[in-house]
């Protein structure tokens, strides 16, 4: 005899290892046997549609049956899939004991049936149940069942019948060749311990009968996905696998964001390979990559070398030849003693010739002479470390081909030349400024843009600008009454302008207006009077130059009033006079002039703020702009840019990193989708609630010098990392996605290799941050609104990334967008979507107590509700321990979760964000122009959409305001009758809870809301149909 335990769904399981979802199998447990369905993974309420039949040891009849052990189904989440090194390999969802009363004495009389999920222990957390179907099976009676069903499967297929015999075939006879088949599932059986002798003989010989895997059909007539289900022969020896051929049809697909995990590595970092001194730990060491070897010449200068031409004159150069790499220094016209220091890096992949050759050449118009040389062997050349100094460079005598150091005759030879040689790493002070022997045939322009480097962004400052009042101002043309009048601020690309006031010759504008100014000031201020003489005319009526610096325009470091000034406004007044007219502070200088009128202004530079040039969700730095109001440092961060893989294609890659002020940019490596790099790069931190980023891009740049056009630098992929969820001290070592979102939809471009450490240095002062603001308390005493904030932001990204593109190498405007997301306040329906399952997430865990708690109402687990009685009571009669209580379970929930904590540091989600499932026409909105480029009919249907969506939220608004005027209508006499009873009711409750102590008043309330549902009723209460009649102004609205 078998017992069949045909296992259909599950539905609503508990998410587990701080994800949304679970990877969920079902394993049985009958008589010491166990087995187990396939996992289905990333998936709440899972489908297996599997069968396994376990054997019927004695062969009881069913009057018996009842007497045989319990069918056990337990519901486990496999923590393999998401986590390789996970100590436990699964967690327990749930299980279901079944007596021998559920199992059918045959198929036919067998019903599917849900069963609730029951907990192991008083702390398991179980939610959701699992359809199952037990029935008895004879042995003879199910193999052909089994071959009827497969029989029928494939005569009714008539797109594969051969596939489907064949695979008939193979679950008839099990077949060794099966399990070299691609798997699709393994099915494990995991036996307790051996059948002992007495069992084994009156067994016989079924303990060496081979395991045979059936197919066994379905009672119901519901179309079912055809799988491969398993018969359990008598055990075989404890630990056997059987691995499972993979069904016909289509590969299962990968649950969203599989693709696009992170991927920890043991890379051989000396961090990760022995312990560090405190005193190295504040210094860079350079043992956050992996080292690399390189051989460093460096070209200083030549003298005494003798003239090649017949005009007596020489053209040097000098070619630094290591096997088939050389690299090559400018010529110098027309000098026998040239200086070049030049410094050329071979890369220790490039080692492969036994000698090194330096060779001096005279440029020629047909052919190069050849002036003289030096030959190194590669074993004699010494190796340098840093913190060592520079090796001293040395003169060497050069030697003709043949190695003679004399000319012929004897009494001249082919000069000197001094260079120094040595075998050093990435951490060598030369490395940055070298010329590498990967990029060598490049131009001088083209090998610029590929060396590394270390930016900082302009000191950003805020300029505040109060225009009061002008005075005596005059007409533009005389003969004609004034118009209205405004006042224009600009400084450089920043443009503000008051409101217009008219038929005054005084006007009072009383505005304030904001502009972000960069040291050094080069822009002045320029505040002119315009009087609006019509539409989209204007006529300036006097100008005012003011330098935006000291003493002109006075610091306000320290939040105070500053004193306003009246200025004298001029049509001619260049910047010196404007300058002069300030600090000269000479009342009659107007007297001079024929255009008397004056300019009321109060300006300040506001160093106490802090300029904001990235997005607030994810800045890198957050301290005011004057010196004397910053904290000190809490700590060091160090990155160790690694590499990348997977980039796709023959590129340039160069990665660019940013926080705080301070940006890098490594070298470019040329036509590789493997790029090795191992450059660190250390930052002080002030504070732990802010963000690294780090982004690949694809070097457009590097052949200007041969004709080509400048193109933009593309993306390939970003990467953020929050300091604050970094553990001090720990190296973390992993491969981050690289995703390009583009409107065909997400795209994963490849990999990024980081070592990401963060080392703490006054602890005091960091655990001290937690309690203090954000951002500079000038941000709080004196805020600024949120739309001039945006306007400055963008002003501010505007004028880093000018800035940044004026350095050599320059980091282009594309790069600095894309790194401080510039587009990231346009609209998206896509990222629209991500925040409102984010709201939603938040009340999710209300919701879950929620249900819990009409759970307890509703005496679903009577246990458990008669254990909440019992707190109730306990905390009613010693109120006192309410605060306490609340507080412990706080702390106990924090230590239960300690265990189960992120091991690895947040990056960016696909499933959160929504970039997997996006629709092409979402993301299409997404990446259209502002204002849109798209035909009119695409707009209009997306309107539409948008309308649509609107209409929904604006029913939702509609729906909360009804609920909070109806509370307003309780005490508003708009429905009399409703508003005497509410009054009535009150003052009664107002009696009876002043004559009747509150515990018992607590107590009461307590029982009559976790009563019995015996005592409930299906109908609503009686206050809830009081609210909901209460009037509301729905009923007003046109």
């Amino acid at each position: 005899m078998k017992l069949a335990v045909e296992i259909a769904d599950a539905s609503d399981l508990p998410p587990k290892d701080n994800a949304a979802t679970c990877n969920a199998f079902v394993e049985v447990d009958f008589d010491g046997q166990k087995q187990r369905t396939a996992t289905r993974p990333a998936d709440r309420s899972p489908q297996w549609n599997e069968t396994l039949l376990l054997d019927v040891r004695d062969d009881p009849d069913p009057g018996r049956f009842p007497s045989i052990p319990a069918v056990e189904v337990s519901v486990l989440h496999d923590r393999r899939l998401s986590d390789h090194n996970a100590v436990r390999p699964s967690v327990f969802l749930g299980r279901v004991r079944l007596t021998g009363d559920s199992v059918a004495p045959s198929p036919d009389e067998a019903v599917v049936q849900r069963y609730p999920l029951e907990k192991r222990g008083l702390f398991s957390r179980v939610s959701g149940d699992i359809a199952l179907r037990l029935y008895l099976l004879d042995e003879r009676g199910g193999r052909d069942r089994a071959d009827d069903a497969a029989a029928a499967a494939a005569n009714s297929s008539s797109a594969a019948p051969t596939r489907m015999n064949n695979v008939d075939q193979d679950q008839r006879r099990a077949e060794p060749a099966a399990a070299s088949m691609d798997p699709e599932r393994v099915v494990r059986n995991a036996f307790a311990a051996a059948p002992s002798e007495a069992a084994a003989e009156s067994m016989g010989k079924s303990n060496h009968e081979p395991r045979v895997f059936r197919s066994v059909p379905a009672a119901s007539s519901e179309p079912r996905r055809a799988t491969l289900h398993a018969m359990a022969a008598p055990p075989p020896p404890p630990g056997q696998t059987v691995v499972m051929p993979r069904p016909i049809g289509p590969a299962p697909a990968q649950p969203p964001g599989s693709a696009y995990g992170l991927v920890e590595t043991r890379p051989p970092l000396p961090a990760k390979m022995g312990p560090r001194s405190s005193a190295a730990k504040i210094s860079s060491t350079y043992d956050m990559v992996e080292p690399m070897t390189y051989l460093y010449v460096t070209v200083v200068k030549a003298r005494d070398l003798p003239t090649m031409d017949i005009t007596g004159s020489l053209d040097p150069y000098v070619e630094v030849k290591l096997g088939n790499f050389k690299g090559v220094t400018r010529h110098l016209e027309k000098n026998s003693n040239p200086v070049w220091h030049q410094t050329f890096a071979f890369s220790g992949a490039h080692l492969q010739s036994s000698q090194l050759e330096v060779i001096v050449k005279d440029k020629d118009v047909l052919r190069d002479d050849f002036v003289g040389r030096v030959v190194f062997d590669m074993s004699d050349i010494p190796s340098r470390l840093p913190p060592d100094s520079p090796l001293a460079p040395q003169w060497y005598r050069l030697a003709d081909a043949h190695g003679n150091k004399m000319q012929h005759g004897g009494h001249h030879g082919y000069g000197e030349i001094m260079l120094a040689v040595w075998l050093g790493t990435q951490a060598d002070e030369a490395f940055p400024e070298a010329w590498h022997s990967d990029a060598h045939s490049l131009s001088q322009e083209g090998l610029t843009n590929t060396r590394s480097k270390v930016y900082y962004s302009p000191k950003l400052i805020y300029l505040k600008v109060s225009v009061i009042a002008a005075q005596d101002l005059i007409p533009a043309e005389k003969g004609r009454p004034l118009a209205a009048t405004i006042a224009k601020i600009q400084m450089g690309n920043q443009i503000r302008r008051t409101r217009p006031q008219g038929g005054t010759a005084n006007p009072v504008w009383s505005e304030e207006f904001m502009f972000v100014a960069s040291e050094p000031f080069e822009d002045p201020l320029v505040v002119t009077v315009e009087e609006k003489v019509a539409a989209g005319r204007d006529e300036p009526i006097g100008r005012l130059i003011i330098p935006v610096n000291s003493p002109y325009v006075p610091r306000n470091d320290l939040a105070k009033s500053v004193p306003s000034k009246w200025f004298s406004l001029s049509r001619g007044m260049t910047m010196e006079e404007a300058a002069a007219d300030v600090t000269s502070s000479i009342k009659n200088r107007e007297s001079s002039k024929t255009f008397a009128s004056k300019i009321h202004l109060k300006m300040s530079l506001e160093t106490a703020y802090h300029v904001l040039d990235e997005s607030t969700h994810y800045s890198s730095d957050l301290q005011p702009a004057a010196k004397k109001l910053r904290k000190s440092a809490i700590g060091i961060l160090e990155v160790g840019i690694l590499s990348a893989r997977g980039l796709g294609g023959n590129k340039n890659p160069y990665c660019v990193a940013k926080y705080g002020s301070k940006w890098v940019r490594t070298r470019t490596l040329l036509a590789t989708a493997e790029p090795q790099w191992n450059e660190q790069y250390t930052w002080e931190v002030f504070d732990l609630s802010t963000v690294i980023t780090v982004a690949v891009f694809d070097n457009a740049n590097l052949y200007h010098g041969h004709g080509h056009d400048p193109s933009k630098d593309q993306r390939i992929g970003k990467v953020r990392v929050r300091l604050a969820t970094l553990e001090t001290d720990r190296v973390y070592t992993h491969y981050y996605p690289l995703m390009a979102l583009t409107p065909s939809g997400l795209k994963k471009t490849g990999e990024l290799h980081l070592a990401v450490r963060f080392t703490c240095t006054a602890w005091a002062n960091m655990l001290a941050q937690y309690g203090r603001p954000l951002l500079p308390k000038m941000h709080y005493t004196n805020p600024i609104s949120v739309l001039q904030l945006d306007y400055l932001r963008f002003q501010a990204m505007q004028m880093v990334a000018t800035r940044l593109g004026r350095a050599e190498p320059p980091l282009r405007r594309e790069v600095v967008e894309y790194m401080l997301d510039v587009d990231s306040h346009m609209f998206s329906l896509r990222r629209s979507k991500a925040n409102f399952y984010r709201i939603t997430s938040l009340f999710s865990g209300a919701v879950a107590v929620g249900k819990w708690f009409d759970g307890i109402c509703k005496w679903k687990n009577p246990l458990t509700t008669i254990l909440v009685h019992v707190l109730f009571l306990i905390l009613v009669c010693y109120p006192e321990l309410i605060l306490p209580t609340v507080f412990l379970y706080l702390f106990m929930i924090g230590v239960w979760n300690y265990r189960r904590r992120p091991r690895k540091p947040p990056h960016m989600d696909t499933v959160l964000s929504h970039a997997e499932l996006a629709h092409p026409d979402e993301l299409d909105e997404e990446f259209d122009t502002f204002p849109t480029s798209k035909p009119s009919d695409v707009v209009r249907m997306r309107y539409d959409r948008l309308r649509s969506v609107a209409g929904r939220v604006q029913t939702v608004v509609g729906d909360l305001a009804m609920q909070g005027e109806r509370a307003q209508s309780l005490l508003s006499w708009r429905d009399p009758r409703a508003t005497a009873i509410f009054i009535t009711l009150s003052l009664v409750v107002a009696i009876v809870l002043y004559v009747t102590p509150f515990q018992v008043v607590a107590v009461v309330a307590g029982l009559y809301l976790l009563r019995h549902p015996r005592f409930r009723s299906k109908q609503p209460s009686l206050p809830f149909n009081f609210y909901k009649r209460l009037p509301a102004k729905g009923d007003m609205l046109l």
